[in-house]
């Protein structure tokens, strides 16, 4: 079952919808389930993150934790923004069925690609960032503990 969190962020998903003119945009999905989910940024001239938007396409759980991720980074810097782990998206939505943890770490992924834009269109490195994956089926989410 669903926590209440997940039910909240399915039923009523936050920053839902596209950014024109993004300073960052990352597209990641999961070709074992079909999900796919694509996250806007826009970042000031200070690197911090002043609005963010989500479009998902796949289950509840996908769309939940985009929402919530796009909670977790919105206000953040781009070196907080960075931290934010599938662990962490999966604990401020008190958990998800290890069926579903994928999906906290699409929202993960989805971030890091984001940024991995913002720093390529202003020819920056952001350090801790690695190059981000298109597919998430290629990774495995740290599933070591129970969420």
């Amino acid at each position: 079952m669903y926590s209440e969190k997940v039910m909240d962020h399915f039923n009523n998903p936050r920053n839902v919808g596209e950014i024109e003119n993004p300073s960052g945009v990352g597209t990641v999905g999961n070709a074992k389930c079909g999900d796919i989910m694509r996250m806007y940024l826009d970042i000031d001239e200070n690197g911090v993150i002043r609005d963010v938007k989500f479009k998902t396409f796949g289950c509840g759980a996908a769309v939940a934790t985009s929402s919530m991720a796009t909670e977790l980074v919105k206000g953040k810097t781009v070196q907080e923004a960075l931290q934010v782990t599938n662990r962490a998206v999966c604990e401020a939505l008190d958990g998800l069925p290890p069926v579903k943890v994928h999906c906290s770490l699409l929202a993960e992924e989805a971030i890091h690609a984001a940024l991995w834009d913002y720093a390529e269109k202003n020819h920056i490195v952001i350090e801790g960032l690695e190059k981000p994956v298109n597919d998430i089926g290629e990774k495995e989410p740290d599933v070591s503990e129970s969420y």
